[in-house]
């Protein structure tokens, strides 16, 4: 018995010892504020001061937003906070057609999903992770607690918003352009700053895969800078993938709104014909 008793003990201290904790139980949740600035063009040139504030005020909600990152070491998810329209104390109703929706990354799958609701229809899109060539800097800053080095990049501009629309893509779409002509690739400068402190390859929306979490992000004319950040929360966070909706690529899903948007742009202009 006492042999028994013995053995079962080692067994006892043995598995203790080498149990080692799965990477799933490394998590951690980051709190981002985005803010983009408008140019008005030559329509904002004719404006007075007063004017432009108050389209500002206006545009307020599509300009400025939170988002929540979710991480473990292999997953994230990331949505934005819900909030009201500053002025109508409504929704933006039109802006969440185009906007971006609850995104999951798997850096180690290399995959996307992402949930988006375009007038009402629910599509899951599933497809590979953006590749982002980063270019690795020395120059170093501090953003709150962490220390974090300099990475930039040259993206594509329609992939770092292939979920919204722009009626000037439309436009270069139209049939009877000349179609032997190489469409132009316009490229967005990424400049972003990550902490090797939080050792995951996550960042908030396309960006990811550097040798740690993303704290900042200027990208053309936005700015997302992470204001809080909270490792191993007592209420252990759940990252799982959106599972809703029609399954498409993003091409798929881009040449669905760019349809839809052709459509409405027609059925308007017999209505006034």
């Amino acid at each position: 018995m006492k042999s028994l008793l013995f053995k079962c003990s080692f067994l006892l201290v043995f598995l203790l010892f080498s149990y080692t904790p799965d990477v799933q139980e490394f998590y951690g949740q980051a709190t981002y504020v985005s803010k983009s600035t408008m140019d008005l063009g030559r329509w904002g040139a004719r404006m007075s001061e007063a004017q432009k504030k108050q389209v500002q005020a206006r545009l307020k909600n599509r300009l400025e937003k939170t988002y929540v990152l979710s991480f473990n070491k292999a997953a994230s998810l990331f949505k934005e906070e819900d909030r009201l329209d500053a002025t109508s104390g409504a929704t933006d109703s039109w802006g969440s057609n185009f906007s971006r929706g609850k995104q999951y990354k798997n850096v180690k799958e290399n995959a996307l999903v992402q949930s988006q609701e375009f007038y009402g229809k629910q599509f899951l899109v599933k497809d590979k992770l953006q590749e982002i060539n980063w270019k690795m800097g020395s120059e170093s800053k501090q953003i709150g607690q962490y220390t974090c080095f300099k990475a930039t990049a040259s993206v594509p501009s329609k992939e770092l918003a292939w979920y919204s629309f722009s009626w000037s893509d439309l436009r270069r779409n139209t049939p009877g352009q000349d179609a032997a002509a190489e469409p132009e690739i316009r490229m967005t400068e990424v400049e972003a700053w990550y902490t090797p402190q939080i050792p995951v390859g996550h960042g908030p929306g396309e960006y990811w895969g550097l040798p740690g979490l993303i704290l900042e992000v200027n990208a053309g004319n936005t700015t997302m800078l992470c204001s809080e950040i909270v490792m191993n929360p007592q209420k252990q966070i759940k990252i799982e993938a959106p599972k809703k909706g029609k399954e498409i690529t993003k091409d798929a899903y881009q040449a669905t709104i760019s349809e839809k948007m052709q459509e409405m742009r027609n059925n308007r202009g017999r209505r006034r014909g």
